[in-house]
């Protein structure tokens, strides 16, 4: 059935760009539809590092714009979501074959200093030889420095910002294919197809917003019909996790000897995330899987640091994700650039601006880009805010989440410790809504393992667009890290269950 309501703004894609941007039009008094075609954060966005960081190794690259931006966007997002977002330090062992320490510390001095920081500490050297942070090292790497950045829930930073969106009037589709896109009389015309009940309608718009990630370009051509669209450089990078490889709170910051680094990171308290590669790939982004080269990189890279030596048969767990990253002609895929080009299009009638490239670190200013673009075409509504704008759940200050946890505890005495941590560490302020009027441990419901009860799964259902066994164990939570097969197929049959309802 085609909707009468015509939108000034649609956007196509949901990730942390196609997110952010609606939350941002929205709040500035622009109507907003967004369409994703799979879960929200199901691309690229959930398939990252986890950091929001300045980006250190960029500024080999001069890319001293990008890093500043990103530098000052890390207390900004820290303020705005530390439930989800917290200071991270990181340990860079001294490599005498690698670049050498003054290089290291002019960088680190830049680090600290083009960016705006005053809620994480600067950096500090280190002492291999005796401080704890050395023993899971070899022994040969006697210095080091120590930083400051910060750990993401990148997929939750994806969904909070699409809930706030929703909260303030903004129509969120997931599992919803924009079929094609026509302009009509000044205005677009967006035929979408419900994934899951097959169901079209047509959606009206005076500006597309193409944030697409991956898909950009197959957008421009299959849905737009611009057959000449070739904007994107498709570079995969891939992660293993294995048990944690120390004890201490710390992570890493490896140089290799091919000019690459990858991070050793604390993840899910009992799991060290090691990553990234960097190599072109031109499949599918759907299909991207880790390859056997990638596993031997990564395991040989760490091992170099490592006194205990990374092995293939300790993964319990891998992820690929396909970076969309500007083309700007880089011979080799870890020097193209890692900054954003938004692009709009040239042909005459109604607006569409395109989003090739960036970070989740800079996500927010690049929706503020974008809403200087829009304010151009549609007319400005209202000044930007989202930098003061605490996210669902991060209404208490960056050093507040032990008092949050504390609260939680107080007011629900059944919960262990462990679980009050998880709820606001997950949900921040929004755990007491989850919650509710629970009174024991068996308010919370079945329990499918891990500490994953129905109470949650139902709050992930209504509240955050979760659909399937996968959005909740491996988008919203981390729990597919533990629940067995027999624990996931209960889940599954749950979620069918609440579907059907």
């Amino acid at each position: 059935m085609a909707q009468d309501k015509v939108y000034d703004v649609f956007v196509i894609g949901g990730g942390i760009n196609g997110c952010g941007i609606a939350r941002d039009a929205i709040g500035r008094g622009y109507s907003v539809f967004l369409a994703e075609m799979n879960d929200l954060a199901s691309g690229t966005s959930s398939w990252s590092s986890k950091l929001i960081h300045g980006g250190f190794r960029y500024l080999e690259y001069y890319e001293f714009r990008l890093v500043r931006e990103a530098l000052s966007e890390r207390e900004v997002l820290l303020s705005n979501a530390p439930h989800i977002i917290w200071p991270l330090r990181f340990v860079l062992p001294h490599h005498k074959d690698m670049r050498p320490a003054w290089l290291l510390r002019l960088g680190l001095f830049l680090y600290d200093h083009i960016g705006t920081r005053k809620l994480l500490p600067g950096t500090t050297t280190v002492d291999l030889k005796s401080s704890p942070v050395g023993k899971p090292l070899k022994p040969l790497f006697s210095k080091g420095f120590e930083y400051s950045d910060c750990w993401v829930n990148d997929a939750r930073l994806v969904v909070l910002n699409a809930r706030d969106a929703a909260d303030r009037g903004a129509e969120i589709r997931t599992r919803t294919e924009v079929v094609s896109a026509e302009r009509k009389d000044g205005l677009w015309e967006v035929r979408i197809r419900d994934r899951t009940t097959g169901v079209s309608e047509t959606v009206k718009a005076r500006l597309i917003v193409n944030a697409g990630g991956p898909w950009v370009d197959r957008i421009l051509s299959g849905v737009v019909g611009r057959n000449d669209a070739h904007n994107v450089r498709l570079v995969q990078g891939s992660h293993i996790v294995v048990p944690k490889l120390h004890d201490h709170d710390r992570a890493y910051i490896f140089q290799n000897g091919d000019g690459r680094i990858i991070f050793a990171l604390p993840y899910e308290e009992d799991f060290t995330l090691i990553g990234t590669t960097d190599q072109d790939y031109t499949g599918d982004p759907k299909d991207v899987v880790i390859t056997d080269s990638e596993i031997d990189y990564l395991c040989a890279a760490a091992s170099e640091y490592f006194a205990k030596p990374v092995e293939r048969d300790s993964i319990v767990w891998t992820y690929s994700g396909v970076r969309p990253l500007y083309d700007d002609g880089a011979s080799e895929a870890q020097e193209a650039t890692r900054d954003y080009v938004l692009k709009p299009d040239p042909a005459d009638g109604a607006p569409l601006i395109n989003i090739f490239g960036g970070k989740i670190t800079t996500a927010r200013k690049l929706a503020e880009s974008m809403l200087e673009l829009i304010e151009d075409r549609l007319g400005k509504r209202s000044a930007p805010w989202t930098h003061r704008a605490a996210l669902p759940g991060g209404d208490f200050p960056p050093d507040g989440f032990d008092d949050q946890v504390a609260r939680l505890q107080a007011d629900y005495p059944f919960l262990d410790p462990h679980q009050a941590r998880r709820y606001v560490r997950q949900y921040g302020t929004c755990a007491w809504k989850l919650l509710g009027e629970a009174r024991s441990q068996e308010d919370l419901g079945q329990h499918f393992g891990y500490g994953l009860h129905a109470l949650e799964v139902d709050y992930l259902i209504s509240h955050e667009w979760a659909m399937e066994a996968a959005d909740v164990i491996w988008r919203r939570t981390k729990r597919g890290l533990r629940l067995d097969a027999a624990q996931v197929t209960a889940l599954e049959a749950y979620m069918a269950d609440a579907r059907a309802a």
